[in-house]
C-alpha cells in the first residue's frame, strides 16, 4: 500500500471525533429515493388519521376551509393511482431543468467553461491569484459536481506556477467552490432545480397570490453574493490559509503516485491555452456580444411582443417567461461555436451526444425526481401543507418570531441538516414543502424563502464527511501531506465556513431591510 494513503495511529482530535460523529448519523439516513418513499409513506399515514379526525385548515385569504384527505382512504388510493405519472412528468424542476442542463452539456463537453477557467487562471498575477481562485471557484458551479474535480487541482498547478503553496491553491479552489456551490454570477441547472421546486411546493396555498419564481428569481441576489464571497475566500486563502500552511512546512512538492486516480486528464491539468483554444473562446464571447445585440432589438423596442400589456417587463412578461429559452441558447451558441472552432464539436452528431453525456449525468436526480413528484403532489393534495403553513406561520406569530431573527434561525436549520442530507434538491425539497408556505403566510415572498436556504445550504458541505468529494479532496491532499486525515480537512475548512455564513446572511439582510429586489420581477415581502 501506498504511503500516500495511511494515516498515523494515535488518539484522535476533536476535529476527526467530530466528523466521526457526522459520518455515523448520516450513514444512519436511508439513500435519498429510500428517504423520500419513507417521507411519503409517513405522509400518508398522517393525511388518513387526520382526515379520519375531520380536521380542516382555513387559509387566510380563503372563504372555505381546507379538509384534510387521507392517501389510505378510497379517495386517496384513486388519487394516486390516476395521477401517479402527472405528479412525475409534471414534477416543475423537470421542465426547467433539462432543457439548461442539455444547453451547458455542450458548453461543458465541448472544452469551452474548462477553458474559461484555464484562462482566468493562467492570465492572472500572483499576487491576483487567490482571489481569482476564490471567484472563480464560486461561480464555477455552473460545471455542477465537476467543479470538485476541475477546480482544486488546477488551482495547485497555477499556484506552484507563480511560486506560491500549491496547497492553498488546492483547499481554496476546493472551499471556494463547496461553500458558494448554491449562488453564481450566471443562472445554472441548480437555479431552475430550486424554482421549480419552490413553485410547486406552493400548491398547498391553493389561490394565495405571490410571484412566480423561475430560474433567475434571486439573480440579483446571487450577483452579489458570488462576488464578495469570491473576494472572502480569496482574501482568506492569501492571508489566512497560505500562511498557516507555509509555518507548518508542508512539502510544495507532490509525492509520486502512479496508482492515483482521482486526478483530472492532462487536458484539465493544464493551465495555459494553445492558439486555437484562445481562437475559440474570443469567437465564443463574440457570438455571446451578438446574441446579446440580437435579444436587445427583440425586446426593447415599444411594440415588442415580450412586453407585458402594460408596456413593461415586471413583474411578469413573455420575456421572464422565456428565461429558460435564454439561458439555453446562450450556452448552446458559445459552447458550440467554440467547439467549432477548436474541434471538439464537428456536426449535429458530436451535439447530440454531448447533450446525451449531461442528461446521464442527470440520471440519478431523474430516478429520485419520480418520488420526489409523488411526495410534493401528496403534500399539496392531502391539505397536509396547508395545515403546516397555517399552523406553524400562527405559533411563529403568536412568539412574535416574524423578522429576520425568524430567517436566521431557518438558515441556521439548513446548515445543520446539510451536514447529513448533501443533496440540495433533497434538502430542499423537504425544507421547502415546510418552510415555503410557512414564510409566506406571514408575509414572505416564496423566492426570499429560497434565497435564504442558499446561504445554509451551501457553507457546511466542505466540513461533512458525507460529501463524496471530501474523499477526492482528502487523496489530492496527501500527495503533498501524506499523513493528513479528514481532522486535517476541517481544520482548514473551519476558516471558510464562519466567515461564508456570517458574510452571505449579512449580504440578505441588506437585501431585507432595504427591501431590495432579489431578481427580475422578486422581491422580498408579498404584497
Amino acid at each position: 500500500m501506498s504511503t500516500a494513503t495511511t494515516q498515523p495511529s494515535g488518539p484522535k482530535g476533536l476535529g476527526d471525533r467530530l466528523l466521526t460523529g457526522v459520518e455515523r448519523l448520516g450513514n444512519k439516513l436511508p439513500e435519498p429515493f429510500m428517504l423520500f418513499l419513507a417521507l411519503f409513506l409517513i405522509t400518508g399515514l398522517i393525511s388518513t388519521g387526520m382526515a379520519l379526525a375531520d380536521i380542516s385548515v382555513t387559509v387566510p385569504g380563503t372563504d372555505e376551509p381546507t379538509v384534510i384527505k387521507g392517501l389510505f382512504t378510497g379517495e386517496g388510493m384513486t388519487w394516486l393511482t390516476s395521477s401517479l405519472g402527472e405528479n412525475y412528468v409534471g414534477f416543475p424542476p423537470l421542465k426547467t431543468v433539462l432543457p439548461i442542463l442539455l444547453a451547458i452539456g455542450i458548453a461543458e463537453h465541448s472544452g469551452m467553461l474548462a477553458a474559461a477557467v484555464r484562462k482566468l487562471f493562467g492570465s492572472s498575477p500572483a499576487w491576483l491569484l487567490p482571489y481569482v481562485v476564490g471567484v472563480v471557484g464560486v461561480v464555477s458551479s455552473i460545471m455542477a459536481d465537476s467543479a470538485f474535480v476541475v477546480i482544486p487541482p488546477l488551482a495547485a498547478l497555477v499556484f506552484k506556477a507563480a511560486g506560491r503553496h500549491p496547497v492553498a491553491g488546492l483547499l481554496g479552489g476546493f472551499a471556494a467552490a463547496g461553500a458558494g456551490y448554491s449562488t453564481n454570477l450566471f443562472p445554472t441547472s441548480l437555479d431552475a432545480l430550486f424554482a421549480g421546486i419552490t413553485t410547486s411546493v406552493m400548491g398547498a396555498l391553493p389561490g394565495y397570490e405571490f410571484e412566480a419564481v423561475n430560474p433567475v428569481s434571486n439573480w440579483w441576489f446571487n450577483i452579489a453574493s458570488s462576488i464578495v464571497l469570491g473576494l472572502v475566500a480569496g482574501f482568506i486563502i492569501d492571508r489566512i490559509l497560505e500562511p498557516r500552511i507555509n509555518r507548518e512546512g508542508i512539502s510544495r512538492d507532490e509525492l509520486a503516485d502512479d496508482t492515483a486516480t482521482d486526478r483530472p486528464d492532462a487536458e484539465e491539468m493544464r493551465a495555459e491555452l494553445t492558439p486555437k483554444e484562445n481562437k475559440g473562446l474570443l469567437v465564443a464571447v463574440l457570438a455571446a456580444l451578438a446574441l446579446t445585440a440580437v435579444l436587445l432589438i427583440a425586446v426593447l423596442p415599444s411594440g415588442s411582443p415580450w412586453r407585458n400589456e402594460e408596456g413593461g417587463f415586471l413583474p411578469k412578461s413573455p420575456l421572464l417567461d422565456s428565461i429558460v429559452f435564454i439561458v439555453f441558447i446562450y450556452f448552446v451558441i458559445v459552447g458550440a461555436i467554440y467547439g467549432w472552432v477548436v474541434g471538439t464539436l464537428r456536426n449535429t452528431n458530436d451535439a447530440v451526444a454531448m447533450m446525451t453525456n449531461a442528461l446521464k449525468d442527470m440520471l440519478p436526480f431523474l430516478v429520485l425526481a419520480f418520488i420526489l413528484g409523488q411526495f410534493i403532489a401528496l403534500f399539496n393534495w392531502s391539505g397536509i401543507g396547508s395545515w403546516i403553513a397555517v399552523t406553524g406561520a400562527a405559533g411563529l406569530e403568536s412568539v412574535g418570531l416574524t423578522g429576520f431573527p425568524a430567517i436566521i434561525g431557518f438558515m441556521l436549520l439548513a446548515s445543520f441538516l446539510n451536514l447529513f442530507i448533501i443533496s440540495g434538491s433533497s434538502m430542499w425539497a423537504i425544507m421547502a414543502a415546510v418552510f415555503v408556505p410557512m414564510f409566506a403566510l406571514i408575509g414572505y415572498e416564496p423566492a426570499f424563502t429560497q434565497a435564504a436556504f442558499r446561504v445554509g445550504d451551501s457553507a457546511t458541505q466542505v466540513i461533512t464527511p458525507m460529501n463524496p468529494y471530501m474523499i477526492v479532496l482528502l487523496g489530492m491532499l496527501r500527495r503533498y501531506q501524506p499523513e493528513a486525515g479528514f481532522g486535517t480537512l476541517i481544520a482548514r475548512m473551519l476558516p471558510f465556513v464562519v466567515p461564508f455564513w456570517i458574510v452571505w446572511a449579512a449580504i440578505l439582510a441588506i437585501f431585507f431591510y432595504m427591501d431590495l429586489p432579489l431578481g427580475p420581477g422578486n422581491g422580498i415581502f408579498i404584497g
